[in-house]
């Protein structure tokens, strides 16, 4: 089954309070919780199409507000009032923010995965093993907390949990933007994101701490040849690898069906073949799904994408495919050349994970971002994106319904995404979560639109032909097609017109996939579709039929092979939309 992700930010997600202010509290602007995601809530997000739901937020981070027994952490260290969830203080924990009761927030937890498994979804949770916040400790498990036996002497050891700064022994002090962080004065640590200073900058992920796994990060891919192998014993390994395998056992255990991988680039390849190995021995089922980037950062030898695929996980996040997309409304750049982005040899075509938003993008629908027309584009984007491979797709709580990024923000400022540093929620969300009932009465005509769009899509990517069939571009065989071709004048062109079939030879399946990412312009062409297109998808002479699929109030459309060569199957699309055709 083709794996269809819903990122449920559950802080966000069960978050019923209206309003809200700039830099709340939790009491000002609420926060969702582990119960608030009912069976209501999963048997809707189910009947979307959705086939896993990846929890985020779930571990428990560094943050300005404090629980009893759990402290506030120090805010020089915490980035907006929530903080953020990748600068984790406890692998064993939870947020007690998304608890009812905190002393039973595991229990709770444990609760909604099994809610998640009832209603046939997978439950996943972030797994962060790049970094850590500066001010870990596992009240769970404080056996297994990172640095307890390290050598702070040295910039690196191969058993310590992180990279020790120097000069060692003295009263230098740990000065990040919001003020000194007294726990590391003269030991202060390299930043998640690899910054080797006493006083990293604003952009820094000052508020984390890189974890050592063995290898000295300075010295890139290479410094990886020394790992251990697939089948080292227990006593050859990193003590990083041990306690991250005991992690993942914990969460397993409780009934964690996958994991979502955060800057897996940055992590060496040899530690992700064994933690995936050891997962798959407790349940093969288990999903892994990466984070990465071919960036300076990475450990990874060669392009990261094909590598990581390599070493086990399921999918890998596509960002070239979302960059490309952003572009045509951005940059300039035209729907012709998508075709690059979508051979079916590409390890990217089966294992790529595409997606529109997620908690790290803006929203599509934000003014800001996508030319400021991506509210007018969403379903023909949609398309695009999650047609042309056989990958997982992600959807984020909110972009199903045109989230704008409008709840009170923070730390983030008003950079057109959702704060996941700060207290908020989602308003347009909130029209169909309404305090609990998800039963969108609240919905508007436009929203209501769109989220019924989205499930009928997410619901074809189970179709044979998308799922497991092949690719074929046709804008390159329409160049010179009236109203669609790159010739000048032309109001709708190979900029924004795309289409292209997908074709799974064993089912002998079919599907014309045909896309108008124009905010403004409609489209009333005549498509060709060439001889040699037919052949690839295996079709002899005769008359043929296109069924509608996603908007079943269209007409079908009839044609013989000649006609389909000369002059085309006619079609028409508003701005913004997309048809695929079921080729009968």
């Amino acid at each position: 089954m083709r794996p269809v992700i819903y990122q449920l930010f559950v802080r966000h997600f069960s978050n019923f309070t209206p309003g809200g202010e700039p830099r709340g509290n939790k009491i000002t602007n609420g926060c969702g919780t582990f119960n608030g995601v009912t069976d209501a809530a999963l048997e809707q997000i189910a009947r979307m199409g959705v086939t896993h739901v990846w929890l985020t937020g779930v571990l428990r981070h560094a943050t300005q507000t404090q629980h009893e027994g759990l402290p506030a952490d120090p805010a020089c260290i915490v980035k907006g009032k929530a903080g953020s969830p990748y600068a984790v203080t406890d692998y064993f924990d939870v947020d007690p923010d998304l608890a009812v009761k905190v002393e039973a927030r595991r229990d709770e937890f444990a609760a909604l995965l099994a809610r998640c498994r009832r209603w046939g979804m997978v439950p996943v949770m972030d797994f962060v093993p790049n970094h850590v916040s500066r001010n870990y400790h596992s009240v769970v498990r404080p056996e297994s907390s990172f640095g307890l036996h390290d050598n702070r002497h040295c910039f690196f050891s191969r058993d310590n949990s992180f990279y020790y700064l120097e000069p060692h022994g003295t009263d230098m002090p740990m000065l990040l933007p919001e003020g000194e962080f007294l726990p590391e004065r003269g030991q202060g640590r390299v930043t998640g994101n690899n910054v080797a200073s006493w006083n990293p900058g604003a952009y820094d992920w000052y508020e984390t701490a890189k974890l050592n796994y063995g290898t000295d990060y300075r010295h890139g891919s290479h410094a990886a040849d020394s790992l251990p192998s697939l089948l080292a014993p227990e006593y050859a390994l990193p003590r990083t690898w041990q306690l991250m395998n005991e992690v993942l056992t914990y969460w397993q255990d409780m009934g964690v069906g996958g994991f979502r991988c955060d800057m897996a680039h940055m992590v060496p390849l040899p530690f992700w073949r064994w933690i995936i190995a050891h997962a798959r021995l407790r349940d093969r089922s288990v999903f892994f799904m990466a984070e990465g980037y071919d960036d300076h950062m990475k450990l990874i030898e060669g392009p990261v994408h094909a590598a990581l695929l390599s070493a086990g996980f399921d999918g890998v996040y596509d960002g070239v495919s979302y960059e490309s997309l952003r572009k045509i409304y951005e940059g300039g750049a035209w729907a012709n050349d998508l075709d690059r982005l979508h051979r079916t040899e590409s390890p990217l075509f089966q294992g790529g994970v595409r997606y529109i938003e997620n908690h790290d993008e803006p929203r599509i629908a934000s003014p800001q971002y996508w030319g400021g027309v991506g509210d007018c584009v969403t379903k023909a984007v949609l398309v695009a994106q999650y047609c042309t491979t056989s990958g997982p797709v992600l959807v984020y709580n909110g972009q199903e319904v045109g989230e704008r990024a409008e709840g009170p923000g923070g730390y983030g400022g008003d950079n057109g995404r959702t704060s996941i540093f700060d207290y908020t929620n989602l308003p347009r969300l909130q029209h169909w979560t309404c305090g609990g009932a998800y039963d969108g009465a609240l919905l508007t005509s436009r929203e209501r639109a769109l989220r019924e769009y989205t499930a009928g899509l997410l619901t074809l990517l189970q179709h044979p032909a998308l799922s497991k069939g092949g690719f074929y571009g046709l804008n390159w065989a329409n160049l010179e097609t009236p109203g669609y071709g790159r010739r000048a004048g032309d109001s709708v062109s190979g900029h924004t017109l795309y289409a292209f079939l997908r074709h799974f030879r064993k089912s002998k399946s079919t599907l014309l996939v045909v896309c108008n990412l124009s905010p403004t312009d409609s489209v009333s062409t005549c498509m060709q579709i060439p001889q040699n297109a037919m052949e690839w998808a295996g079709k002899k002479p005769g008359l043929y039929r296109f069924v509608p699929l996603l908007d079943t109030t269209s007409l079908i459309l009839e044609s013989d092979d000649t006609a389909l060569v000369s002059p085309g199957l006619p079609i028409e699309l508003p701005p913004g939309h997309a048809q695929i055709f079921e080729w009968v």
